[in-house]
């Protein structure tokens, strides 16, 4: 007689649904993030609080419309665009990606580094190059499945955020006003901090990386072609929302303790500028103490590695369903070496980025307002493809959806309207 298979119980079921909503919301909050979040803290103090909050609804929304895209047309994000945007255009909107993201991957190594050489007073330099290429081997070596497993488990770095905030001891009743209780930028720098904040929360790259991600979990099912990809049942698009919205709610929240953090430290002690995130851990250091900047540390490096790939693969990705290469994180080097060949180029000219004048927390903050521009635009061409009836296979994005999409599009245009006034 044999046994019944035993049913997971809740926990565990819930975490099985965990995925690439989880990977992709953790990777916002990469090295660029956490940078300008501390930027945020430091410059405004707890005046910027209340970001967290509105933009979590925002980027699930986005996020979610996104894998939406990829799980019911059977296409990644830029060949489901195709149908409906100008060729030419997506070209230069594929460039445009492959140049920002190299610029965030060059600013991530240098972030990460500067960290590694405080902490082990060996010079930046080499752990540039080593982490460049320890990650460019991962992601060309590992299957989709085995890199997925690693993303996610890096997530968990993000937890010393957190840990960290609590340590510095803040005043709730206070940062309970800051948080419930907006108050509007002033000034040019304010504004720039808040596009900057919408630019890394609401990214471009994520929105490529969710629609892909959704094909490449599709293609570890054994849906290889895009015919068997077409469609998604109520129950699996149900699963995703969860997934979706735990990830951007995680995001959030770390963005959260990372501007509390910074506002109840450097802020405080009068520290407004910071240069490098080795500044930053250096400054935080002897006001929170040592384990404190440990902690912050530890974050920002782990979070590097899972947020890299990210930003290489969204570009390779963007131009392979572009240009219709063989694509994809399953696929060996052999079989897709203009896909990977994108992945290659991003980094190795990121690392030689690193090399020139150009300050890291300068291009962190910078490559944060341009993302905050561009992003608008491209969530109309995802509007117009999620309400596409025939696109998206008789199952086009709720009016709930798009009126979310809608308003954070508006939103972030106008953001970045104020930005140029003030």
């Amino acid at each position: 007689m044999t046994t019944p298979p035993v049913k997971p119980g809740p926990i565990r079921r819930f975490f099985s649904i965990l995925g690439p909503g989880v990977i992709t919301g953790a990777a916002d909050d990469d090295p660029s993030g956490i940078v300008t979040y501390s930027i945020a803290g430091a410059q405004l103090g707890t005046s910027l609080l209340w970001t967290a909050l509105l933009t979590w609804p925002l980027m699930a929304a986005c996020q979610m419309m996104c894998a939406r895209i990829g799980l019911v047309s059977g296409r990644g994000l830029a060949g489901a665009l195709q149908k409906k945007i100008p060729r030419p255009l997506l070209i230069v909107a594929a460039f445009a990606l492959f140049v920002a993201n190299t610029i965030n991957i060059s600013a991530d190594l240098s972030g990460m580094a500067d960290v590694t050489q405080l902490l082990t007073g060996i010079h930046a330099r080499i752990f540039i190059v080593l982490f460049g290429l320890a990650i460019l081997v991962a992601t060309i070596r590992f299957r989709y499945a085995a890199i997925a497993s690693m993303l996610k488990w890096l997530a968990a770095v993000l937890f010393a955020y957190v840990f960290t905030a609590f340590i510095v001891h803040p005043h709730w009743p206070s940062i309970m006003v800051a948080t419930f209780m907006p108050t509007w930028p002033k000034g040019h720098a304010g504004w720039s901090t808040l596009v900057a904040i919408l630019g890394t929360t609401i990214s471009p790259y994520l929105f490529f990386w969710q629609a892909s991600q959704e094909i490449e979990e599709e293609k570890q099912k054994g849906h290889r072609t895009e015919a068997s990809r077409r469609g998604s049942s109520d129950k699996d698009l149900n699963e995703r929302a969860i997934d979706v919205g735990v990830g951007t709610f995680f995001s959030n929240g770390i963005m959260y303790f990372i501007i509390l953090t910074a506002a109840l430290t450097l802020h405080a002690h009068g520290i407004t500028q910071i240069e490098t995130s080795r500044d930053a851990v250096k400054a935080l250091q002897p006001l929170a103490g040592n384990f404190a900047a440990l902690l912050y540390a530890t974050g920002l490096i782990g979070v590097g590695f899972l947020a890299i790939p990210t930003l290489a693969g969204s570009a390779a990705y963007a131009f392979a369903e572009t240009f219709a290469w063989r694509q994809g994180l399953d696929q060996e080097l052999r079989r897709a070496r203009a896909f990977y060949g994108v992945i290659i180029c991003s980094v190795f000219v990121g690392i030689l980025l690193t090399f020139t004048s150009i300050k890291a927390m300068d291009a962190l903050f910078l490559t944060a307002v341009i993302n905050g521009i561009l992003a608008p635009f491209l969530l109309v061409g995802i509007l117009i493809v999620a309400c596409d009836n025939a696109i998206m296979r008789g199952q086009p994005s709720s009016w709930p959806a798009r009126c979310a999409v809608g308003l954070t599009t508006v939103g972030m245009f106008v953001a970045a309207v104020a930005l140029f006034w003030a």
